[in-house]
């Protein structure tokens, strides 16, 4: 068993951005930090719900079918799931669809509460206002031996390497500039020590970078 992170960051170390607007609420440059594995053909069959087969099979495919693989439970913050748009909609199931691409138990660490919900593809969101390794503690009986991944907000990701509970943590790093947003690497000094650290260059131009112990 191991704890996971993937996340896409910009080549000065951010992974948000701040331009969305009402009409466009993910804004451009979000579309421009993730497009390579946006265009994955894992992305399209698991996120988008297409199965032709379209999308890229090269170097950014081969770390976005990993994203999925031996995955047992999944932690994530509050924004990912989007409670903070519809936090006070009862109603309100996520904005990932009737088929969420998890799979697995989800743990949403928010401090609103919120009944579970259940997906028929086994997806389940479960609502919890804890630490960061009660959390873990959680996930990692839900996951049954399979691998814990926290798959972000950025904030929530930080709170684990902080408490040196990742495992590998995977940078999928767009060749662009945000000059603004959360950045990652703040006050994490020396985060590399005690990992290996290995990169590869994807025909994209995304850099690849996993640390793992």
């Amino acid at each position: 068993m191991a704890v996971r992170v993937d996340l896409n960051i910009s080549l000065d170390g951010f992974a948000t951005t701040v331009d969305q607007t009402p009409e466009n609420p993910m804004g451009e440059d979000w579309g421009r930090l993730t497009a390579a594995y946006v265009s994955t053909r894992t992305f399209r069959e698991r996120v988008l719900g297409d199965t032709s087969g379209e999308g890229t099979t090269g170097v950014d495919e081969k770390y976005a079918s990993a994203y999925f693989e031996g995955t047992g439970a999944e932690i994530m913050g509050a924004g990912m799931f989007g409670l903070h748009l519809f936090g006070d909609d009862p109603d309100w199931r996520g904005w990932w669809g009737e088929e969420p691409p998890f799979q697995v138990p989800v743990f949403v660490l928010t401090h609103t509460a919120k009944p579970s919900i259940e997906f028929a593809n086994g997806t389940e969101f479960h609502f919890i206002d804890t630490t960061a390794e009660d959390a873990l503690a959680r996930a990692t009986e839900a996951a049954a031996g399979g691998d814990v991944r926290v798959g972000g907000g950025v904030d929530v990701v930080r709170q684990f390497l902080r408490a040196d509970l990742v495992d590998r943590l995977h940078v999928a790093i767009a060749p662009i500039l945000l000059g603004r947003g959360e950045r990652l690497w703040d006050d994490l000094r020396g985060l590399e020590q005690g990992y290996e650290v290995v990169s590869e260059v994807a025909e994209s131009g995304t850099t690849h970078v996993t640390f793992r112990r």
